[in-house]
């Protein structure tokens, strides 16, 4: 029971660091996210075995095609916001829509205080594309837009595989599903961008490292914790990854933001941890 927030907190640690490595790759965003998903799918679904094919489902593979599209729109959002805006807000979102999510499938009405906080997170998310820094405005205004997109997408396949697991599904085989197909989704992506520039010494390392650690590790690690840990909490020790992006961007990639951007940054990661807190103390005492 006690490892299970470990193991998330270990795989948004991961995530956190997938937007500094990408941006040290030559290639686009949609070769790279391709290569990532093909390394990473392919391991994930090695790795769960027979046990992939029993777990496929609709539910799942319409998730494994939201895995594929949030990684386009997670590497797009970053080429133009820079690493702390795109990773923030495209992960930072999505506890918000996770609990949309849960309104419009499950009918579990938000909150008061989820309303309030929400109100504040668009206002973050102002307050980053106003205070752009050195981007151009047509440039953080779309890339706010892909992250705000991919956090849509990323709440989807996550309450997903929640759900499946929650349903007794076996961790390992329902990330194995989502993520292998998303792989078998992006091998024709990354066929037809071409593949040279994995000839390339730091290309290489980059996607090996964006696919083994970055995704494979991270997914299994993901998938362990919401064995034992609601998705509520889940998503908000999932705040950990733009905190760690934010701190690589600054310190690594010397990105700097502007001071209405900090604030935006700080407005959005508190109003976002509010949103999870009341989830959270309803699990707990349904479990009580």
């Amino acid at each position: 029971m006690r490892n299970g927030p470990l193991a998330v907190v270990g795989a948004s640690v991961l995530w956190g660091t997938a937007g500094t490595a990408g941006l040290l790759v030559s290639a686009d965003s949609v070769a790279l996210a391709a290569a990532r998903l093909v390394i990473g799918g392919a391991v994930l679904a090695l790795f769960a075995g027979a046990g992939t094919r029993q777990a496929i489902r609709p539910g799942l593979l319409l998730g494994a095609v939201a895995v594929a599209a949030y990684q386009l729109c997670f590497f797009a959002a970053v080429g133009r916001t820079g690493v702390a805006i795109g990773t923030v807000v495209a992960i930072g979102s999505g506890p918000v829509f996770t609990g949309m999510l849960s309104w419009i499938l499950h009918g579990r009405r938000p909150s008061g205080r989820w309303t309030v906080a929400t109100t504040a997170a668009i206002c973050g998310c102002a307050a980053l594309i106003v205070g752009g820094g050195t981007q151009a405005g047509g440039q953080v205004v779309s890339g706010v837009l892909f992250a705000l997109l991919g956090g849509l997408l990323y709440a989807f396949y996550v309450v997903t595989a929640a759900r499946a697991i929650e349903d007794r599904g076996e961790s390992n085989a329902v990330m194995g599903v989502m993520f292998g197909g998303a792989a078998v989704i992006m091998l024709p992506v990354l066929l037809f961008g071409g593949v040279g520039w994995l000839g390339e010494p730091r290309g290489l390392i980059a996607v090996l490292y964006l696919g083994l650690g970055a995704t494979a590790l991270s997914y299994f690690l993901y998938g362990r914790g919401l064995r034992t840990t609601p998705v509520a909490t889940a998503a908000t020790l999932a705040l950990a990854e733009p905190a760690v992006a934010a701190l690589l961007g600054l310190v690594v990639l010397g990105e700097r933001l502007a001071p209405i951007s900090v604030a935006g940054l700080v407005m959005l990661a508190l109003s976002l941890v509010t949103v999870a807190v009341p989830e959270r103390e309803r699990a707990l005492e349904s479990q009580a």
